[in-house]
């Protein structure tokens, strides 16, 4: 599913480069999604990305974790845990880029001037899955350092609120503190007995 995932939204991306009018109408816009009902930008802001950089960035990312997600999924439905992992996965991914912008939502709703495009959020609930499913399993920062996915994500979170409220760059980190903490929660909406297996991968018990 991941690698559908990233084909359809690089392909979306690549031909709002070149389009402008395209990616107006996909981008994903408070005032517009509130005033306007124009509810599917909270999904279609997802597909779009601000340039080459940022597309590339989020899609290695989802690539690699995504796949791990799909790996975890699979296993939760060999033991009986879950069942229709790939729709459940797909689920995780579609749900987190709309409860991740709902935040920028109530922020933004009556400034017709603010924007946002990437599929940030979706991509950081993914990361969270995987590291609730394996905490302590090495990530590696800035692409170098070895790290435990816990800690990153202690970290990532902390960062993400920091940033949120000092608004000092045009990067929306509500949308990133939002699907991190989403995509932690998600296992236990699917199946509540999931928490029993974080606490002992968690504790190593």
């Amino acid at each position: 599913m991941t690698i559908y995932i990233v084909i359809f939204t690089a392909l979306i991306s690549v031909l709002a480069f070149s389009r402008p009018q395209l990616f107006n109408k996909l981008q994903f816009n408070p005032y517009k999604v509130y005033h306007r009902k124009q509810y599917y930008r909270l999904l279609t802001h997802a597909l779009l990305h601000a340039d080459w950089i940022h597309l590339i960035i989020n899609m290695l990312v989802l690539l690699s974790f995504g796949t791990a997600v799909e790996y975890y999924f699979a296993q939760s439905e060999i033991t009986g845990t879950l069942r229709f992992p790939g729709l459940i996965y797909i689920l995780l991914y579609v749900s987190a880029v709309a409860v991740s912008s709902l935040t920028t939502l109530a922020k933004h709703k009556d400034n017709p001037g603010y924007n946002s495009v990437g599929a940030s959020g979706g991509v950081s609930a993914v990361v969270f899955t995987s590291i609730f499913f394996a905490p302590w399993q090495n990530l590696l920062l800035y692409a170098i350092i070895p790290i435990p996915g816990v800690v990153f994500g202690a970290l990532y979170l902390a960062y993400s609120h920091h940033m949120s409220n000092k608004a000092s760059d045009n990067i929306n980190h509500d949308a990133h503190f939002i699907g991190a903490v989403y995509g932690l929660l998600f296992p236990l909406l699917v199946d509540i007995n999931l928490f029993g297996d974080f606490i002992q991968q968690l504790f190593r018990l």
